[in-house]
């Protein structure tokens, strides 16, 4: 438990910066230069996600049970990760999605998070669900204080239609085995 713990401390941390220090990231961009600062920030953002994918791995094999979802939230948990990948795509393609939504990958950060956590009920699983949840949030709230960072570009013609279409693809690649794959977990 302790890798993942330290994992979702580094990971959130790199990514909790804009939030709890943003005049200190300012002045690590302006020090070092936006594609130096960028390699750090992901190359420790890389270092938690390893972690947190090996910790949580680890807390699976001897989990600690909290509570036993009903069923009937597996099926709120499918309901509430439709929008996550059409979102996530989204936040690649500037369009009315994005521009709705403001931060269309956080949005979908808060479904998967939420989705998770109420069809999972390990300590391990809260733990993680929970945090990017918070993290989604406070960050969210954030944005409101903060000055906008660039814009994707223009919105494409079909960047809408992309995004949904595509997003309702990889749900559907994901139900079917995706996340069996790579998860080790039906979510079926």
């Amino acid at each position: 438990m302790s890798m993942l713990i330290l994992g979702l401390l580094i990971f959130l941390g790199a990514h909790a910066t804009s939030i709890v220090a943003p005049a200190w990231r300012d002045a690590q961009v302006a020090a070092r230069g936006e594609k130096a600062w960028k390699a750090l920030y992901g190359a420790v953002s890389l270092v938690g996600f390893v972690l947190i994918v090996y910790g949580y791995g680890l807390a699976r094999g001897a989990p600690v049970v909290l509570y036993q979802p009903p069923a009937a939230l597996r099926h709120v948990a499918w309901l509430l990760m439709l929008p996550v990948f059409p979102l996530l795509l989204a936040s690649h393609l500037p369009g009315h999605l994005s521009r709705v939504t403001k931060h269309p990958m956080l949005v979908a950060t808060k479904f998967w998070a939420l989705a998770h956590l109420l069809a999972n009920g390990t300590l391990a699983s809260t733990l993680l669900f929970a945090a990017f949840l918070a993290w989604a949030v406070a960050d969210r709230i954030s944005l409101k204080r903060r000055v906008p960072g660039p814009t994707l570009g223009r919105a494409g013609r079909f960047n809408d239609a992309i995004a949904v279409v595509g997003g309702l693809l990889l749900y559907a690649a994901f139900i079917g085995g995706v996340h069996l794959w790579l998860i080790g977990v039906s979510p079926r």
